[in-house]
């Protein structure tokens, strides 16, 4: 979100504006922690997270209900917990996915088409690729050896990755 100044207009009525950085897209929105539910997504640790476990605790005599929760790092996969009062404000990074058809791998990065029919090279080829027990084991090998691929990727937080793979049967 931006940050709001009052204004005063040309007939003496107070107006807003709002002042906002880069495209005006926001990264991440409020969210109640009590609006919160499995499988939904929220900064935990400065991270963006699902939401695998959430709990909400009763009132208790001093005090409010909390709200436990708990989550996966979408991007690494590592667990992060929180505990806050369920009516605090948390975010919830907004989370897109996109697929794109991969051209080759080069300098540790895959080169592929994007949504504009443009030539990109800016997704780096995660460790992943190497690690015979994930899923994504081999993936740069695949698509050198021309292997029609698509790239399946989040984009969170200003950072995107490639988190999955298809076989592109449409050529």
């Amino acid at each position: 979100p931006g940050i709001c100044y009052p204004t005063m207009s040309a007939e003496g009525e107070v107006d807003t504006e709002y002042e906002v950085s880069g495209s005006g897209a926001s990264l991440t929105r409020p969210i109640q922690a009590s609006a919160l539910r499995k499988g939904s997504h929220v900064l935990l640790k400065g991270k963006p997270c699902k939401v695998s476990e959430i709990s909400i605790s009763k009132t208790g005599k001093h005090g409010s209900a909390k709200a436990h929760i708990v989550g996966y790092d979408i991007f690494t996969n590592k667990k992060a917990e929180d505990i806050c009062p369920s009516t605090s404000n948390m975010e919830e990074p907004i989370v897109s996915k996109f697929e794109y058809e991969a051209s080759y791998t080069e300098d540790g990065f895959f080169v592929y088409i994007d949504e504009k029919g443009e030539e990109q090279r800016n997704l780096r080829i995660p460790a992943a690729c190497e690690d015979k027990e994930h899923k994504l084991f081999g993936l740069n090998k695949k698509i050198d050896d021309g292997e029609a691929i698509i790239l399946c990727t989040i984009k969170a937080m200003g950072q995107e990755e490639v988190v999955d793979y298809k076989e592109n049967r449409q050529t």
